[in-house]
This record gives C-alpha cells, sequence and structure tokens, in this order.
C-alpha cells in the first residue's frame, strides 16, 4: 500500500513538472532526430535558448511563398540573417527535417528533394545556438554541420570567413537566389568585393579591395576574416596583425543586434539595432564599403554599379540609385537595378534609316566610361553630333572638352558625375517624339548656392546661435578632412613594400644574377622571404628626381591588371633607385619569338591580346594616363602560363634624354619609334599604338623589326615595308614562312596582319585606339582596308 502510495506521488509528481520539462526542452535550442517543421503561416519555428533566434520556415511574398532561414526573432522586423544556397522558395505544406542520414532535409509538399545540409551518419541533435548560428552534431557531440561554414549575404558577430570563403549577396530585395557581387577572401589574403557572371560564376575585378596580400612577406597577408564577439569586423593576417573595417570610434556600445552584409546593391555594410523589442527602431549603419559604389568600378568588365545602359547616381546611406536615362527603359520593370532595353536598335544593314531620320536627346552629367569604339579629336559639338548620327554604330556619343567618344550599345559602368562637364547625346528615330526614360537626374548644388543658403540662415539667427553654429561647422569639417586622411593613408600604407638598399643587396645576393638590361638600367633577380623576384636598379635617373620618382612609383602602384607586371615595392635610399617587380618565369617575349624553334600560332595570338588588354588599361582606365613610351618584346613579359604581362610601364618620365638607345635623343627603341618622335608634334597615346603594330607584327611573322640582312639584300629589311608588301600582294604565306598553323586560321591571319597596318600608319589620327585594337583582334568589329602605312613606300 506504502508503495503503491509512494508510485501515485511520483505520478502526480511528474504531472505537475512535465509542462515544464517539456518547455524548458522547447526553448532550450536543442532540436533531436525526427523532429520536423511543415510550412504554414501558423508554424512554430526552432528557437534558440534565449529566444532571439528563429530556424523555420519564413513568409516571404503572398500566402503561399516560403523560405527555410534564420532570422531576428526579437525585433519586429525579423530580418533574415541565414538560408539554403540559391534561396529555394517552397509552397505550404513543404517540411524541413532532421534526419540520422542526410542532415536537414527540406522537401516539397509532394516529398521531393529540395536541399540538404548534406549526407552524414549517426546524427544525434541539432542545436539553434543563440549567436545565430544553427550546428547538427553527432553522436559522440561532434559537429557535423553549422550554418556559419554555409553564409547566405550576412556574417554576425563570431563568425569567421577562412580563405576562399565566399559570401554572395542576394539577386534583389525579395529575391533570395544568387546575386551579381561577392564578398570574397582570397587565397593570397585579399579582401575583395567584386561582380561575377550569374550563368558561369566567373569573378570580374573587384572594385573594393582591402590590400591585405603582402607578395614580399606572407606573413603579413590575410589569413582570416573575423567579426568578433564585441562587433569589430577586421582581416586577420598570419602574423597576428589586424586590418579592420569597423573603425573604432564609431561602433556603438550597449545592448545591440550587429551584423554584416553585402546587400543586393553590392554596398558591403555592418549594420546595428537595439536589442530591446519595446524601442521602436530600426536598423542603423556603422560602415558601408566602398563609400562611391558608382565611381568604384575600373574596367570594361560587366555592367558596373546597374545594369547595361543603366545609370548609377548615389543616395542616402551610399546606396545607388539606377534610372534608365531617356530612350530607354528597364527589361524587366520589376527590377530598377537590371538592364535597360534601347528604344530602338541602331540598324546599319544596307538601305536602312539615314542620319536624317535620327535626332539627338542630350543627357547632361551622365558617362559611360568605357563603352566607347572611337574618339574624335578634336571635336565641336556640332562635329560629335554629326558624326554619331551619321554613324549606323553609333548609340550614344559623349562630349567633354572638345573631344567626342562614340559608342555602342550595350554601354557599361553609366553614372552620374558632376565633376566632369559631360554631355550625353542619346540617338533615337524623329518620329518617336517621346522615347521612355528619365531626363533629369538630382543634380548636386554647386558651393556657391551651398553657401548661400547657409549665410541666408546665419544672417537670420542671433548672433550667439550664429557663433555656435560657426563652431559646429568649423569642427564637422575638420572630423570629415581627418577622417578622409586617415582612411587614404590606411590605403598607401598597404600598397608597396619600402625596402633599404641593404636589403636589395641581400636579395640579390650582391646583384650577382642578372636577368636583363634595358633603357631604364639592369634587372637582377632576387629572392625576399622565400619569394622570387626581379629587381630593378634604375641608373642615371633626371637630376633631383627624388619627388618625381616617388610620384611615379605611387602612379604605378595603383596599376592592377593581369596583363602588368605587379610592382612589389620600391627602394628610394640615398642615391639609389630600384623597383622590386614580381618574377616571370618564361622570360621576354623576344626570347620566346626568336629562339630557335618557332612558337605555336596560338599561345602568338594570346600574347598579342593580352598586350592589347594591358595597353588598353594603361591609356584609358589608370586614373592617370600612361604612355609606355617603349613597347617592345623585351619589355614583354611571360609569366608561368605564358600570359603576356607590360613591364617598364611608368618609367619613362624617370629616363634621362641621352639614355636612349636611337640616336635621335628620343625614347623608345629603333623599329618600334612613331614618326612623330622626329617632329616637333605632342605626343600621344598613339606613340604605343605604333609600338605595338610592330610588335604585332613580329609576333605574327616571328621576325624582328629590322632585319639583320648578312647578305646585303635589303629587301624585306625593314618588318613594316615588308608586311605591307606581302599584304598588297596577297602572300600571307611569305610573310609567315609557310607557318601551316597560322595559314590553317586564315582569316584570323589576315585580320591580324591589316591591324598591325593600321597601326603603324604614319598619320596618328589614323591609328586605332587600344581598346578598338582589342575590339578588331577579338573579331567584334570588322576589320577595313588600310591605307599604305607611309607615302615613302613603295
Amino acid at each position: 500500500m506504502q508503495r503503491v502510495s509512494s508510485l501515485i506521488f511520483l505520478i502526480l509528481l511528474l504531472a505537475l513538472f512535465l509542462p515544464f520539462l517539456v518547455s524548458s526542452q522547447r526553448t532550450n535550442g536543442s532540436i533531436r532526430v525526427g523532429a520536423s517543421q511543415t510550412a504554414a503561416p501558423d508554424v512554430r519555428p526552432w528557437l534558440s535558448s534565449s529566444g532571439e533566434f528563429a530556424f523555420g520556415f519564413k513568409q516571404t511574398q503572398g500566402n503561399d511563398s516560403f523560405l527555410l532561414s534564420i532570422w531576428y526573432e526579437r525585433i519586429p522586423e525579423k530580418t533574415i540573417i541565414w538560408y539554403p544556397e540559391g534561396g529555394p522558395k517552397v509552397s505550404t505544406g513543404a517540411k524541413v527535417e532532421l534526419t540520422s542520414g542526410s542532415g536537414l532535409l527540406l522537401t516539397d509538399p509532394q516529398g521531393k528533394n529540395i536541399w540538404t545540409s548534406g549526407p552524414a551518419s549517426d546524427i544525434a541533435y541539432a542545436v539553434m545556438n543563440d549567436t545565430g548560428n544553427f550546428m547538427v552534431f553527432g553522436n559522440d557531440s561532434r559537429k557535423i554541420w553549422e550554418s556559419f561554414n554555409f553564409p547566405a549575404d550576412t556574417m554576425l558577430p563570431t563568425q569567421v570567413l577562412e580563405r576562399n570563403g565566399v559570401v554572395y549577396s542576394k539577386m534583389s530585395e525579395v529575391n533570395f537566389s544568387r546575386g551579381r557581387f561577392q564578398l570574397r577572401l582570397l587565397q593570397d589574403g585579399n579582401l575583395v568585393l567584386n561582380t561575377r557572371d550569374i550563368a558561369s560564376g566567373y569573378a570580374y575585378t573587384d572594385y573594393f579591395s582591402t590590400k591585405t596580400n603582402d607578395p614580399t612577406n606572407e606573413s603579413n597577408s590575410g589569413e582570416r576574416l573575423i567579426f568578433d564577439s564585441i562587433g569589430y569586423l577586421y582581416v586577420l593576417t598570419r602574423n597576428g596583425k589586424r586590418f579592420d573595417l569597423t573603425p573604432k570610434q564609431e561602433l556603438p556600445f550597449g545592448n545591440y543586434y550587429h551584423r554584416v552584409t553585402l546587400d543586393f546593391n553590392g554596398v558591403l555594410t555592418q549594420y546595428y539595432h537595439p536589442k530591446d523589442p519595446t524601442v521602436n527602431s530600426s536598423w542603423g549603419i556603422v560602415w558601408s564599403y566602398p563609400e562611391n559604389i558608382c565611381h568604384s568600378f575600373r574596367g570594361s568588365e560587366d555592367s558596373g554599379a546597374c545594369g547595361f545602359n543603366n545609370v548609377c547616381s548615389l543616395s542616402q546611406g551610399n546606396r545607388p540609385k539606377c534610372e534608365c536615362p531617356k530612350g530607354f527603359s528597364l527589361v524587366d520593370p520589376s527590377n530598377p537595378y537590371g538592364d535597360c532595353k534601347p528604344y530602338f536598335v541602331p540598324n546599319c544593314q544596307e538601305g536602312g534609316p539615314k542620319g536624317d531620320a535620327f535626332d539627338l536627346i542630350e543627357l547632361a552629367d551622365i558617362d559611360w566610361p568605357y563603352a566607347d569604339y572611337s574618339i574624335l579629336n578634336p571635336a565641336s559639338e556640332t562635329d560629335c553630333k554629326s558624326s554619331c548620327l551619321n554613324d549606323c554604330l553609333c548609340a550614344v556619343a559623349i562630349y567633354r572638352g572638345n573631344k567626342c567618344w562614340k559608342k555602342k550599345i550595350p554601354l557599361s559602368n553609366g553614372k552620374v558625375d558632376y565633376s566632369l562637364g559631360v554631355k550625353a547625346f542619346v540617338k533615337f528615330p524623329k518620329g518617336d517624339i517621346n522615347p521612355p526614360g528619365n531626363t533629369r537626374f538630382p543634380r548636386k548644388k554647386n558651393d556657391r548656392q551651398s553657401l548661400i543658403i547657409v549665410g541666408s540662415t546665419l544672417l537670420g539667427t542671433s548672433v550667439f546661435v550664429n557663433i555656435l553654429l560657426i563652431v559646429a561647422i568649423c569642427v564637422g569639417m575638420f572630423l570629415i578632412y581627418n577622417k578622409k586622411i586617415r582612411k587614404l593613408d590606411r590605403g598607401v600604407e598597404t600598397n608597396l613594400v619600402r625596402f633599404t638598399y641593404k636589403e636589395l643587396v641581400q636579395a640579390t645576393n650582391g646583384f650577382k644574377d642578372e636577368l636583363g638590361k634595358g633603357a631604364f638600367g639592369i634587372v637582377y633577380k632576387g629572392v625576399i622571404r622565400t619569394k622570387t623576384v626581379a629587381v630593378k636598379k634604375l641608373d642615371r635617373m633626371v637630376q633631383d628626381g627624388e619627388k618625381e620618382f616617388r610620384t611615379e612609383v605611387n602612379i604605378i602602384a595603383r596599376t592592377h591588371h593581369k596583363n602588368l607586371v605587379q610592382l612589389l615595392g620600391y627602394c628610394d635610399d640615398g642615391e639609389h633607385r630600384l623597383l622590386v617587380y614580381e618574377y616571370m618565369s618564361n622570360g621576354t617575349v623576344a626570347s620566346f619569338l626568336f629562339g630557335n624553334m618557332r612558337p605555336g600560332w596560338t599561345p602568338r595570338c594570346n600574347i598579342a591580346l593580352g598586350t592589347a588588354k594591358g595597353l588598353s588599361y594603361l591609356h584609358e582606365e589608370c586614373s592617370t594616363q600612361i604612355i609606355h613610351c617603349d613597347i617592345k618584346p623585351q619589355n614583354i613579359l611571360l609569366d608561368e602560363y605564358y600570359n603576356a604581362r607590360i613591364s617598364d610601364f611608368g618609367l619613362a618620365k624617370l629616363l634621362l634624354m641621352n639614355q636612349s638607345r636611337t640616336n635621335t635623343g628620343i625614347r623608345g627603341t629603333k623599329g618600334y619609334v612613331a614618326p612623330e618622335w622626329f617632329r616637333n608634334t605632342p605626343v600621344t597615346v598613339m606613340v604605343d599604338v605604333y609600338s605595338f603594330g610592330v610588335l604585332l607584327l613580329e609576333i605574327i611573322s616571328c621576325r624582328k623589326s629590322v632585319k639583320e640582312n648578312e647578305s646585303g639584300d635589303e629587301y624585306g629589311a625593314i618588318l613594316t615595308d615588308w608586311a605591307w608588301d606581302c599584304y598588297q600582294e596577297k602572300r600571307l604565306d611569305v610573310f609567315v614562312e609557310n607557318d601551316e598553323e597560322a595559314l590553317d586560321d586564315v582569316k584570323k591571319l589576315k585580320d591580324f596582319l591589316t591591324v598591325g597596318l593600321w597601326c603603324v600608319q604614319e598619320n596618328p589620327s589614323l591609328r586605332p585606339t587600344m581598346r578598338k585594337v582589342i575590339q578588331m583582334l577579338e573579331g567584334v568589329v570588322e576589320v577595313n582596308e588600310p591605307p599604305c602605312p607611309s607615302p615613302f613606300i613603295v
């Protein structure tokens, strides 16, 4: 009887505490194998022990669309911070289950597998952690899977991104599939933001970089991107140093949530939000990079911050605002950040509409910098308009400073820029009076207008308030200025390594291993901290050239292109001036072309195209235009994959005039020098185009520009003359000495030869730009018949 009473007491006790035990099991964040959720409007998510984070089905658009995700549960916005790769949407009745063999398994209402965290065995349980990390554990409490290792568009405090880690943006505010933008910690330790091709995943050139990669000392390179528990985001280098992205003075302290999100518009942002749900507040911004995404793209790859033909202007919070200009409309009206389609497509068919059938819309302060195929210089505004109207390829003309750039569809990297004073002329048929698009973009008040407004405000207030306002404005301007200076200094410090002369003497073993000589000095092989480098010892610099040397080095250091040899460091020690470059393992194009064996046709074509792209970058895409002045096969190097890499660019200003290897006192090398060097005419980028033309003819024929003919026969001694003769006589086989591989690709062979002859035209105005050269070599633009390069050729 006593045992029965004890049993009844235990049962009653269990019944009394069972609700609390169940409640505790439900809120401690632990999920058992077999637990599941079914997508429905009232489904209860799996909560972390504090109840701050939730895992489950979040309703997105409409009543029958759900996203498996993790979100902040206790704030009104319930912001989503994680979702499976691709952000798959599911409908009512979809199910997520923790299984013993597949981990987390997402299925649609018909039971078809949509996503799984990955095959595993002996799964014991899962936990929704109070850091926002969902973790799956095995029977031995070993961590099998965690959401922190597979970030969506957001990082949270305590989360780490290892080398080769990637964070993807969303496609749009409501589309959770992977978008165009990436945050990547590269293998070399550099943290970058870049766009990508959505179909192939190909990563384009970065538009923001921390430059935390040090080729000369890997211990200085980034190892991890860490978001610590306090709220600081920084790159940790291998030697334990930090590169802070979160400014210490700007981080709000207190009871806040923090997150770093790569937003769908490409801006990386750190947000904060009060944890107190009773505080009526939205997400605030600690910082964002880049400061101006509209102006951050420096190349022709991809479309820029907005879609093709679209125009980017900066709105509040450093966010891009994308609008189709007049004459264009959105391809997808629901996506203002996407591509814009032209109101009409230029028609170059024979008998198509002529220039008098079109008119132009004038747009102020708008430019698409990287889409031109032809430049008129000099040109009046009338000439610019007329040329575009009568050119069937021209869709838009940009006019600035007596120069006219004609552009084709599609237009890339469109932006509003009030500092340039540009005019854009958009072509449209005369019959269409009101083509779609936006003719007016928000204009920035000029400084005079701003001063008038401030002055009026000051005069309308009391003297005491005026004094306070003046003090506040001065302090504010001082703080902003200092903040900009600090950011600029940080970028310069991480850009180049400055060596002492003694360090480079040791690195080169006393300058013993000579790699080559040139007009700028001698190059030696060296080793710096196990990395092989090339050290260029500059000779006979211009007098009092210390400041000029540093200026030019700073310009060179800001260049980044796959077809340029990268400058790693420099020495400015007393009278010694040296430059430290990447080491190119396959030597010069000269040794490649003029060796004992004739190289293959395909690698020669790749070298020509790579060199053209490098030169185009120097001429058009650098912040300061660089004219090389000495393009020749000895100055084009080959890396381990035989990619062409231009060297010695930006050094021409440092060279003493009598250092030239010609007898004329000019810059350049015999056989590659443009005719304008001999005349009293301005030197432009066209001197490089001429030299490239000679180089291209050498690449095609595997012959030097000036033939050393021991027999005394002068026929074919000058390569440019001989190339014209072979072209006129249609003897391509003679020019390539019956190279079967080249003759099998006869169209490309003829096009390359024709491009070379265009480049070596004696009249600089007839030579194409390097951008057009690339288009012709790639077959994008038709290659027309060239005139005789020189009137002296018979």
